[in-house]
């Protein structure tokens, strides 16, 4: 990193500009806390101030614990750290502007959340300190954020402006989708209602062949996988970024239960991006599964892709139960025929197959495209994945292996036009 020499201020606080900085710096998502300022202050003391390289690499020894982190403390060494040049461009990020005939200058990952956080701590008044007295009493009137949020719930996600968008991702990122575990026929030592013969043998050796207590065994259990299959056409675009921002949370939130969540996207082809899932930085995680996903905003071929995932990940990903998790609109380019075959095989292969289609938004839907009808007698469970709502219902489709959503309603109109 190119670190410019700076001057140092007689009158300067240190300690206080490094303890901003790591506020700053959790803000923007990394795993700090006050004795990080602290230990930063003492490394530096050891250290010395005399160069901004040797101040720069103190800081990033303490602070940094993850390789993915170290995009956010660059960009957040160079706002706060005074180049007044970068601190320009991203507030420029931050800004509406017309585009021009140049060519705009792409942010690397996580540039724009570092430039939110440290301008949200800039921001920041400077309050005067409260009266002492025995008690203070503070009323807030939260009926406003409140009705905000339940309408950013509600709200589509292609109808969002880009504020909305991000708070509706801060929103995402807080969502869980927990799963109950698998009860298997292994059988495992533990109070249960089977006899272990052999353990209740070996232990009556070792009191002279009588027989104290029985040992006992019971079933297994074990957790599923999480496979998101996601539709990056032209259609589905706004929609698959918010999905994708739920699964990286999935894939980084191990407390849900799930063993492994697995993610891939198709629109002319299909593309595993779950290895970029595991960063623990969702601007980094997404900018890096675009760049490997080079149909994003092209056209759909679910029948082909579908084809491609059951030849070639059907049997590494949906061993051991696995749920699905088919997001896509069903308007295909292929042969209906093939897109019937390629679905049913994906069915069978896995524990449940729910199907998100954000054209449920809509009250009036009909299934009258050819790919619909031919996807729709072979999943589990038909619903809509449009609004925040729509994800957080997802808990319950994923529980109750009776949930089918719309799918009852939309076959019976299917059988109805025939």
């Amino acid at each position: 990193m190119n670190t410019p020499a700076f001057e140092i201020p007689e009158d300067g606080r240190l300690g206080e500009n490094i303890l901003w900085f790591t506020r700053a710096l959790r803000k923007a998502g990394l795993p700090l806390g006050p004795g990080t300022a602290l230990t930063a202050l003492q490394a530096v003391q050891a250290v010395g101030f005399s160069r901004r390289e040797d101040f720069y690499h103190s800081l990033r020894a303490v602070m940094i614990s993850r390789p993915e982190h170290r995009v956010v403390f660059d960009q957040m060494f160079r706002l706060f750290w005074r180049d007044p040049r970068y601190m320009e461009h991203m507030m420029a990020l931050l800004l509406p502007s017309m585009r021009g005939t140049q060519e705009e200058r792409s942010a690397a990952p996580a540039a724009r959340r570092a430039a939110e956080a440290l301008t949200e701590e800039a921001a920041l008044p400077d309050l005067p300190p409260l009266p002492e007295s025995e008690e203070t009493q503070i009323e807030v009137d939260a009926s406003g954020t409140a009705s905000a949020t339940e309408t950013l719930r509600q709200l589509d996600f292609e109808q969002m402006s880009l504020e909305e968008a991000a708070r509706a991702r801060r929103l995402i990122a807080r969502l869980s989708l927990p799963v109950d575990p698998m009860v298997t026929r292994r059988q495992v030592a533990g109070p249960g209602a089977f006899v272990d013969r052999r353990a209740t043998l070996r232990r009556a050796l070792r009191s002279g062949g009588e027989v104290v207590q029985i040992a006992r065994r019971r079933r297994a259990r074990r957790w599923p996988a999480l496979v998101v299959i996601c539709d990056i056409s032209g259609s589905m675009s706004d929609y698959s970024r918010m999905v994708l921002h739920f699964a990286h949370t999935l894939a980084n939130r191990p407390g849900d239960g799930w063993s492994k969540v697995h993610a891939f996207t198709f629109g002319t082809r299909l593309t595993n991006i779950t290895r970029h899932l595991a960063q623990r930085d969702v601007d980094a995680a997404l900018a890096a599964a675009g760049a490997e996903a080079q149909d994003w905003r092209g056209g759909t071929r679910i029948g082909a892709s579908l084809a491609s995932f059951n030849r070639t990940w059907g049997r590494r990903v949906l061993s051991g139960g696995a749920v699905v998790l088919l997001i896509t609109d069903g308007l295909d380019r292929d042969a209906p025929d093939q897109l019937s075959r390629e679905v049913a095989r994906l069915r069978r292969s896995c524990r449940r197959l729910i199907w998100l289609n954000p054209l449920l938004r809509w009250e009036g839907f009909s299934p009258k495209a050819r790919g619909i009808a031919a996807m729709l007698p072979h999943v589990d469970c038909f619903r809509a994945a449009h609004s925040i709502a729509s994800l957080e219902a997802l808990a319950g489709a994923v529980s109750d292996a009776r949930d089918q959503g719309e799918k009852a309603r939309l076959m019976q109109l299917i059988e109805e036009n025939r």
